[in-house]
């Protein structure tokens, strides 16, 4: 549909996946589980929680296809990273309404893109064409096939515009890049992102969310409940008050590196390229009021 023009390169040959979360609700994500789509599907239209990159407009159709012959209608971006918004120019082309919070259109209208990885990346401005047409300031509720679905903002976790969204009647939460099970949590400082707020949104995940929820993360290979968002806060927690200690001893962030405080959570969080321990734990120092950059006695 969407042809060559809006890119291939490193996506070609890349296929999306669709499986049932719970209720109405579905999951589409690609290989390695990032930027996962959240598909809310039924006879009056389909709701789409965040949009993959552009290249992948196609094959997410496609996907949302397999489930549904009810026209895309509406959209919900989580946050502004590219993985999550990179599609919604081509969704607006089809009539698609775009939806997110104020904080997440203002970062749509920076001249440049900051993302936290391998000490930051500076990108491009997202196409003015794939900005959200509506915004909301505390939420915004959805009556759309017999159900309501509730976005509302987050505390600033991942970044100063994280929306969850809430299906009550599937029961079903997507949390965006707030949560995930593949890496240590990014708290994403160019776009107002918070060690707080991130311990913060997921203690109100965690009360939302009941013994049957169905979470959905932002990266992760699978859809989990609210044990494993419990023990991600547990790590992150834990993760602080290690820092915590070893500043208050007076130690730089090099002693706090060479002391590996996430030692215990590298092998379930630790392993995803260019996010590691020694990308999770300087942020967490700076977080706490450390001082001095790495190497400095």
């Amino acid at each position: 549909m969407f042809g060559v023009a809006h890119g291939q390169g490193r996506f070609e040959g890349i296929e999306l996946t669709i499986e049932p979360v719970a209720g109405s609700v579905y999951m589409v994500q690609r290989p390695g589980g990032g930027g996962n789509v959240g598909v809310f599907v039924g006879p009056e239209g389909v709701l789409l929680v965040d949009s993959l990159f552009a290249p992948l407009s196609d094959k997410l159709i496609a996907a949302v296809g397999e489930v549904s012959n009810s026209e895309i209608r509406f959209l919900i971006n989580t946050h502004v990273h590219g993985d999550h918004i990179g599609g919604n120019e081509n969704l607006a082309e089809m009539g698609v309404l775009i939806f997110a919070h104020d904080n997440t259109r203002f970062r749509f209208l920076a001249e440049k893109t900051y993302i936290p990885r391998n000490g930051g990346i500076v990108g491009r401005q997202p196409p003015a064409g794939g900005r959200p047409v509506v915004t909301f300031n505390d939420g915004i509720s959805f009556h759309l096939n017999g159900e309501e679905v509730q976005a509302f903002l987050a505390p600033p976790a991942h970044t100063d515009g994280d929306t969850f969204v809430y299906f009550p009647d599937s029961d079903v939460l997507h949390l965006g890049d707030v949560f995930r099970t593949t890496s240590f949590p990014i708290m994403d400082v160019y776009n107002g992102g918070t060690l707080e707020g991130t311990i913060a949104a997921l203690e109100q995940a965690i009360a939302m969310a009941g013994p049957q929820t169905r979470i959905i993360p932002g990266h992760g290979l699978s859809v989990v409940g609210r044990e494993a968002v419990e023990e991600f806060l547990a790590m992150i927690v834990d993760v602080r008050g290690r820092v915590l200690a070893m500043i208050l001893e007076g130690k730089k962030l090099d002693e706090i590196m060479a002391a590996r405080p996430t030692a215990n959570y590298d092998a379930k969080w630790g392993q995803e390229a260019g996010w590691t321990a020694d990308d999770f734990v300087p942020i967490v120092y700076y977080q706490l009021g450390g001082s001095g950059r790495l190497g400095d006695r």
